[in-house]
């Protein structure tokens, strides 16, 4: 029996496996701009001032925006 927690479990199931937050919202930011993406996606941090680490920080603490991104991401990757 493997009992060793430190070894990642493989996610067949989840399309974002091994992808960081901040990838996502790089490739968002390159495909969209800013503008685009707070028209796309209503959070003040990306209509505001937009950073990439104003934004990584809100979307750690803010699952409900984060699911947001995630799902506009996976629009993104399937075209």
């Amino acid at each position: 029996m493997d009992t060793d927690n430190t070894t990642p479990k493989t996610q067949p199931n989840n399309p974002l496996h091994g992808i960081t937050l901040q990838t996502i919202l790089e490739r968002l930011v390159e495909e969209y701009g800013w503008e685009e993406l707070g028209e796309r996606v209503r959070i003040k941090c990306f209509i505001t001032n937009p950073s990439l680490n104003s934004s990584l920080k809100f979307l750690r603490r803010t699952p409900w925006a984060r699911e947001k991104v995630e799902k506009l991401y996976l629009k993104l990757m399937r075209k």
